[in-house]
């Protein structure tokens, strides 16, 4: 990933002076996570934010609001002042689902947020507990169609991408199982590691530490490829379900009407820290690929997934008052 030399030229020190004369940063910045701390997107921006830091000596303070599917601490930071201080770490079910799936969202995400950069993108896994009697994805499919509607699937909220991606799955393999919607990743996971949930969907970043100590069992994954910390568990594609893909990214964002010299500060310090080789190794032990872009690039992205998303929220008949 390289770093346009523009932005570079743009930005020669860690702290930048405004047009109007004010330094900034002068104090900490605060990341919003808009899901609860230990989630997939919590190690995201704690790792991001932490090589930041340490380039920079910029303070950042992670605040964790959870609810609604992301959707609380969007809007938490969209209704913020535009001062450089206040960011979120925005994911496709808050940026590009959500629109589609509430009837009443409190904030728009391509006018009332300001694209910064891009993070990180992540594949999702279907897990179940590593006592539970499916063994593969086969096994859940043959047990959901001989009794339709008995199987339980959670993820961490309606509207996620975990949420959206098993009703698609859904549709494909011809099956209906009921969704059971959590505020975060932590009880889900628990519930299912626990017996009190059958079938757990969240991003690998998310799932990966209680794969790899045994606690859970990965039946398949969403990416086109398989994930090279999971070599062992086949895609979706590949289980029968040919092109199945639904990938969750990752991306920081401020208010609307962020200046320009703090929007290009942020993004090229962003992108300096996504090329540190220890963070890369963090973020793939993790299950996540490190992802930076331009704020451009980022802003086309939320535009072109919010259509894809919203045709699938569409056909899945999906909805929340």
């Amino acid at each position: 990933m390289n770093i346009p030399r523009f932005l570079l030229a743009l930005v020669a020190c860690t702290a930048c002076t405004l047009s109007f004369g004010q330094a900034w940063p002068s104090k900490p910045l605060r990341l919003v996570v808009p899901f609860p701390a230990g989630g997939g997107t919590d190690i995201i921006g704690r790792e991001v934010t932490q090589k930041i830091t340490e380039a920079t000596k910029w303070s950042f303070i992670v605040d964790n609001k959870p609810g609604s599917g992301g959707a609380i601490g969007l809007d938490n930071v969209a209704k913020s002042p535009a001062d450089g201080y206040n960011l979120v770490l925005g994911q496709t079910s808050n940026l590009a689902i959500n629109p589609s799936l509430y009837k009443k969202l409190p904030y728009d995400p391509v006018k009332d947020l300001t694209p910064i950069s891009m993070v990180a993108s992540s594949p999702m896994a279907l897990v179940v507990a590593t006592d539970s009697p499916y063994k593969s994805l086969a096994d859940v499919v043959s047990a959901a169609k001989a009794k339709p509607g008995t199987i339980n699937f959670a993820t961490s909220g309606n509207g996620t991408v975990a949420h959206l991606a098993t009703e698609l799955f859904q549709k494909q393999a011809g099956i209906k199982m009921v969704h059971i919607p959590y505020k975060g990743a932590t009880m889900g996971i628990n519930d299912v590691i626990g017996g009190q949930v059958q079938i757990y969907v969240s991003s690998v970043p998310t799932l990966i530490g209680h794969i790899k100590n045994g606690k859970l069992r990965a039946l398949a994954v969403t990416s086109l490829k398989r994930v090279d910390d999971l070599p062992q568990t086949p895609t979706i594609a590949e289980s029968g379900y040919k092109n199945f893909e639904a990938v969750t990214w990752f991306g920081i964002l401020g208010p609307a009407k962020l200046p320009k010299e703090m929007v290009v500060a942020l993004n090229t310090e962003i992108n300096k820290a996504l090329q540190n080789t220890e963070l890369q190794k963090k973020l793939s032990d993790q299950g996540a690929d490190v992802a930076g872009s331009t704020p451009d690039h980022f802003a086309k992205l939320i535009r072109d997934e919010m259509s894809r998303w919203g045709k699938v929220v569409k056909e899945s008949g999906a909805t929340i008052d």
